[in-house]
């Protein structure tokens, strides 16, 4: 039986340096010497932001080869990226939450048959970056469902960024409201640069912004995302959302739509306009095809190319 194809997204806290991030990249990538390797790896997409100060890398392969890749672009990372002492402020660390320099390696899997292949991948990805890197691990989403801490989300695990993650790492008991975190994987403590990262198996979600029209204020986009995410006064299933302040003074409201079948963009864009006018929108790696299946042709959406960024396409399928 031939293994799947399964896409990983490593998300890395760098969105600045050209030079890293295809440094990056390349590691992903590895030796290209051989004109045919046996069972090579696609890199699908880049998309660097400096207001986020994040970059996220869209890899497909089998697995083993998908391990393999994502343990080279992590060692990479680990060696060029250095969190842990960025001035403590938004414009040095970046608009987007994080707690680690490679801050999130999910393993997506694209079809029901394929979870288990993907619960596997990220288990050993997870094992390894623990052992070989010296990161601590973390695990969230569908690879927690049956332990302890059901369902720990990505958004519980970054607040509060490092210093929080530091400080409930460091607890040996509960004290002040603080529940002690152990790592599943790899050492007790942050790394000393690289701080920890957190991988999950997942079907695939879609990062999405949305940049309000002037003369909006992050608060407004705040304001909308608090209303919009689920759980808000006008939430919609499955919607993370937070409001930025972008370079140039514009405001966004920067998304992941977690069950994007269920939740076309479309839609979330109505939501939103219901607040307050839209400049552009922005698309955050890969979508499928049926997460875009209505969006408005009024609504610019730069760089934004069919061929590349719809996952059917980019894959062949």
């Amino acid at each position: 039986m031939t293994s799947p194809i399964l896409l990983a997204v490593p998300n890395v806290s760098e969105g600045r340096s050209a030079g890293t991030i295809a440094a990056i990249g390349d590691a992903f990538l590895g030796d290209s010497s051989s004109a045919s390797p046996p069972d090579p790896v696609g890199l699908l997409d880049v998309h660097s932001d400096p207001d986020h100060h994040r970059s996220v890398f869209t890899l497909a392969a089998h697995p083993g080869t998908l391990a393999d890749a994502l343990l080279r672009g992590a060692a990479a990372t680990v060696e060029r990226i250095d969190i842990m002492n960025r001035p403590d402020d938004h414009e040095a660390r970046g608009q987007h939450p994080h707690v680690g320099a490679l801050d999130v390696a999910p393993i997506v899997y694209l079809d029901a048959s394929a979870k288990g292949a993907a619960c596997a991948e990220a288990l050993v990805v997870a094992d390894r970056i623990g052992s070989e890197l010296g990161v601590p691990v973390f695990l969230y989403g569908e690879l927690t469902a049956e332990g302890s801490d059901s369902g720990r989300t990505r958004a519980e695990l970054r607040r509060g960024g490092v210093v929080a993650l530091a400080l409930r790492m460091g607890r040996s008991a509960p004290d002040a409201g603080i529940t002690p975190l152990r790592p599943d994987f790899g050492p007790p403590r942050l790394h000393p640069s690289a701080g920890a990262t957190l991988v999950a198996a997942r079907e695939p979600l879609v990062a999405f912004n949305l940049q309000l029209a002037p003369p909006a204020t992050v608060q407004d986009a705040r304001t909308i995302a608090a209303a919009i995410r689920e759980g808000g006064e006008r939430g919609m299933p499955g919607l993370r959302a937070i409001g930025v302040a972008l370079s140039g003074g514009l405001a966004q409201v920067s998304m992941n739509v977690e069950r994007p079948l269920e939740l076309p963009l479309a839609e979330v864009i109505e939501r939103v306009r219901a607040f307050a006018p839209l400049a552009s929108a922005e698309l955050v790696g890969l979508a499928p095809l049926a997460a875009l299946e209505g969006f408005p042709e009024d609504l610019p959406m730069p760089g934004f190319d069919p061929a590349r960024h719809v996952i059917e396409n980019a894959l062949g399928c």
